[in-house]
Parts: C-alpha cells; sequence; structure tokens
C-alpha cells in the first residue's frame, strides 16, 4: 500500500496523492474559500503535477463552503498586492487582457482531461468562481445544504472562467441563461434534479459518498473509462453517424488490447 503524499501545499491549495486518486483541497476556510489569481496559479500547477498513476481527482473545500467566488479584494481599485487590478486590465492591450484572462481559464481546464476523472464534493457555498470550479469537474457529489449561484452579471461582468460551456450542456440554454442572468441561489435538491448534481447526500455523508464514487469509479479498467470519457466528452460534437464511426473505432482498440495485439 502507498503513503499519502503532498506533492503541493501553497496558496489556499493543496495537493496529496494516494496512488490512483488525487486530492485537492482548498485550505483557506476562514475566507470561505475565497478565491484569487494566486490560488488559480497554485491550482493549475496541482493539474500540473498530477503522476501518472493518478484516475480519479477530488476536489474539495475546507469549512462551511465549498467556495464563495472571487475574493472581494479583487473589486478594491488597487486589487491584490502585485497582480493587476480590473482597471489595469481594462485600460491593457486586447492582447493583454485576453491573455490575463486565459492564464486564469489554466486552473479551470485540466479537470476534464480524458486521462482522470474529476468529482467535486461541495458543500455550502459555491458562487461565481466557485460555481465554475465545481462545474470544471466531470462529476458533482453535492451536500444538502449545497447552494450554486453565478453572480457574475450583477456585478457587470460575465462568467469568463470556463462555466458557461458545461453549464449549458447540463441543464440547457434556457435555464442557464436564468441561473446566469438572475443571479439568483440553485439549492442541493433542485440541482440535483436538473443535472448540475450527480448525488446529494446529507452533510455528515459528503465525504464517504465521494468515495464511494471513486472506488466505483476505479473498479473498471483505466483504458475503458478512458475511451468512454473521450467518446461521450465528443458525442455534442459529432452528428450521429459520426458518433457511430467513434464508438467503432473506440471498440475496435479496446478488443485488440483485450486480445493483446493492441500497439
Amino acid at each position: 500500500m502507498t503513503a499519502r503524499k503532498t506533492l503541493l501545499d501553497q496558496d489556499g491549495v493543496q495537493l496529496t496523492v494516494d496512488d490512483a486518486v488525487a486530492t485537492v483541497t482548498l485550505t483557506n476556510p476562514a475566507k470561505r474559500n475565497a478565491q484569487s489569481p494566486a490560488l488559480w496559479r497554485a491550482l493549475a500547477e496541482a493539474g500540473r503535477l498530477l503522476p501518472g498513476t493518478v484516475r480519479v481527482v477530488v476536489l474539495k473545500g475546507e469549512g462551511k463552503s465549498f467556495s464563495a467566488g472571487l475574493d472581494r479584494q479583487a473589486f478594491t481599485p488597487e486589487g491584490f498586492d502585485g497582480e493587476p487590478s480590473f482597471l489595469d486590465l481594462a485600460r491593457g492591450t486586447d492582447e493583454a487582457l485576453d491573455a490575463e484572462i486565459a492564464a486564469y481559464q489554466e486552473a479551470f481546464t485540466w479537470w476534464r482531461r480524458s486521462d482522470i476523472v474529476s468529482i467535486a464534493a461541495v458543500q455550502g457555498h459555491a458562487i461565481g468562481a466557485g460555481f465554475q470550479l465545481a462545474l470544471a469537474c466531470d462529476l458533482r457529489v453535492c451536500a444538502d445544504d449545497a447552494q450554486f449561484a453565478m453572480r457574475e452579471t450583477s456585478l457587470g461582468l460575465v462568467p469568463d472562467l470556463t462555466g458557461t460551456h458545461p453549464l449549458v450542456s447540463l441543464v440547457g440554454y434556457a435555464r442557464a441563461l436564468e441561473i446566469c442572468a438572475t443571479g439568483r441561489f440553485v439549492h442541493a435538491a433542485e440541482a440535483e434534479r436538473v443535472g448540475l448534481a450527480n448525488i446529494v447526500v446529507p452533510l455528515a455523508e459528503l465525504a464517504a459518498a465521494a468515495d464511494d464514487l471513486t472506488a466505483a469509479l476505479l473498479a473498471a479498467p483505466r483504458d475503458a473509462v478512458i475511451e468512454t470519457k473521450a467518446l461521450l466528452r465528443g458525442a455534442g460534437d459529432r452528428t450521429y453517424d459520426e458518433q457511430c464511426v467513434a464508438e467503432r473505432a473506440a471498440q475496435a482498440r479496446r478488443l485488440r488490447d483485450l486480445a493483446g495485439l493492441g500497439e
């Protein structure tokens, strides 16, 4: 049995790895795991540090809330120490502004890699950037006190941390627009009903539910899960006939591999 190793612990993010399972923990409960550019850099680094043995990544937040969104310091004129303020970004060139936001997004993009399955274990508030971080994961296990909200529009902004695509994919355009434009809370029961949450459990059972889902994901052969995830991820961009072709090609690879004839 391998020992759990801590590979990263900085700027409110901790990464631990135990063989096939990695755990990414937001570690600033005093601020309800509010997010900042430093935290986003740490999250992106966690993705780069994942060993090849990892099959499942569990994302969780310490304390009462998963993540209450962007740290309010971002909205002050000076912003964060050592970081460009919103005013600085607005005054920059289009290219510089685009590059800065693209760097922020790197914290949110790696969770959907085909070689891993990511699970967000969500309790309490998941607001704005916190909502988008939960949406960045493949699956969401939620406590019954979970509350999602996309508050960017109330601030005159848009959700720009990769959350719009998965939100529309999960709940459809009309409901996604209503959730984003109103900024209202989506509570756990509704989240499960509309497809945002895969599982809702009492708060005391959240960690166990995430562990159970992790174990179930690890029970199937890794390559079969990778191929299946890739098939499902690409299905929305393919026609029915194209998806049939992709299924045949994937199954041919699996059969050859099982027969010992793979490359």
